[in-house]
């Protein structure tokens, strides 16, 4: 997906009074809706932490900011809604040949005992090698998926969402399957680094012999205190990424992002979600060749503050975009394939997901070019109305797609929240 405007990533700066916890975050904060989806950056979200916490104190109001805590259950799993933390892992699992039902069962079992306590800045009880013995739970959440092939697997076929169906080839596409898809999905999110790497790595461990690693990825975003304000983050373009998002708490906003049951959507899935997760490297070197007035007018946005192309230079990023403005030469003051434009709600029947990318950077390639880009991650109700006709669109016909490229994909089916006394994936495998 190819976006930087509030059509497509990250949240502007939306904000929280001092005091609230970053899971109450949820109804007014948070990542960013998007319209147009997007992967032109790391879609870093502007959010305000407690005013104690910008000063290096904990999400929670007090302490530092290792202290800040994220509940593991609820109504929806942690790592959606909650402000982006700084650091990410994500992986994938298949499972194990046999593994079966109850192996799959006892894997989820497993896995929700050690996160309840890391999720606290407990040690876990099992395969605890200490790396994050001196840190507290630094907002830690963990999110788990399930891929479509997860279903056969485990002799759950006949509850398989229909939605779950593989995202079609798009033009531009040169995916790597090895880095891609997966029977489970992990998504490790932490304000450090230690503590992100030792969740994943537990998990990994409790899953031996059960389900094998298929794949991993690392990334990060901006750092909670960085800037003296919330901000609106930038990405490795450079470009100030997610301006005018829908945020939670707007009117249609859980519609657009959680399932509910019904039609083609199993009962089993209320409550949860579908993740779109898409490895996008920027092609960086031709991107800084370009002057920066070109680079703007393939975004439709000015890249010191965000404005639109059709407002004056200084207005801000909290400027409407007008589509119709015409600059000095008579012809469209937004170019017509400006990301903005492609992106925006009107080009695309609506069409939202919930974006938490993260930006990656994994050295040089044999080339000398920068293997980095987006983690694309994006919850929606339906991939069938969110991300498939948003990039079908996008990678025909918006500018910013010729600086990108798509090398790894999966789509996933994220349950709902774990019930104060069950387990993840329970309502699945007990429904």
């Amino acid at each position: 997906m190819n976006a930087v405007d509030g059509n497509g990533t990250g949240t502007a700066g939306a904000a929280g009074p001092a005091g609230v916890t970053r899971r109450t975050l949820l109804g007014t904060a948070g990542a960013g809706l998007l319209v147009g989806a997007g992967a032109g950056a790391a879609g870093a979200v502007a959010y305000d932490r407690p005013a104690g916490d910008r000063a290096g104190s904990g999400a929670d109001g007090g302490g530092a900011l290792g202290t800040g805590r994220v509940p593991f259950r609820g109504e929806h799993q942690a790592g959606i809604l909650e402000p982006q933390q700084a650091e990410v892992r994500l992986a994938a699992f298949d499972l194990a040949a046999g593994a079966g039902r109850d192996g799959l069962r006892a894997l989820l079992q497993r896995w929700t005992k050690a996160v309840d306590r890391l999720t606290a800045g407990e040690p876990a009880e099992e395969f605890d090698n200490q790396v994050a013995l001196d840190a507290g739970p630094c907002s830690l959440t963990v999110t788990v998926g399930f891929g479509a092939a997860l279903f056969d697997k485990a002799g759950l076929a006949d509850r398989r969402p229909a939605a779950l169906e593989p995202l079609p080839a798009f033009p531009g596409d040169a995916l790597d399957p090895a880095r891609g898809d997966g029977d489970l999905f992990v998504q490790v999110g932490a304000d450090d680094a230690l503590v992100a790497v030792h969740a994943l790595r537990t998990l990994q461990k409790l899953a031996a012999g059960t389900a094998a690693p298929r794949w991993q990825s690392a990334g990060f975003a901006r750092t909670p205190g960085a800037t003296a304000r919330p901000m609106t983050g930038r990405n490795l373009m450079g470009q100030i990424d997610g301006t005018n998002n829908p945020k939670p708490g707007e009117e249609g906003f859980a519609a657009k992002v959680f399932c509910a049951g019904g039609g083609d959507q199993p009962a089993w899935l209320a409550g949860g979600s579908y993740l779109v997760f898409r490895r996008i490297r920027m092609l960086l070197d031709h991107w800084e060749e370009l002057p920066v007035d070109r680079q703007e007018r393939v975004i439709g946005r000015r890249k010191a503050d965000g404005s639109p192309l059709s407002a004056p230079a200084g207005s801000g990023e909290g400027t409407a975009v007008d589509l119709s403005a015409q600059g000095p030469d008579g012809g469209l003051a937004i170019p017509a394939d400006a990301h903005v434009r492609v992106a925006a709600p009107a080009a695309n029947g609506g069409a939202a997901m919930l974006r938490r990318g993260f930006s990656y950077h994994d050295g040089l390639l044999p080339d000398g070019s920068p293997d980095a880009g987006l983690l694309f991650l994006a919850f929606q109700a339906d991939p069938r109305k969110g991300f498939t006709p948003v990039q079908r669109k996008l990678s025909r016909g918006d500018g910013l797609s010729r600086f990108l490229r798509h090398e790894a994909s999966g789509l996933y089916a994220v349950p709902p929240g774990v019930p104060a006394q069950g387990y993840l994936g329970q309502q699945l495998l007990e429904g």
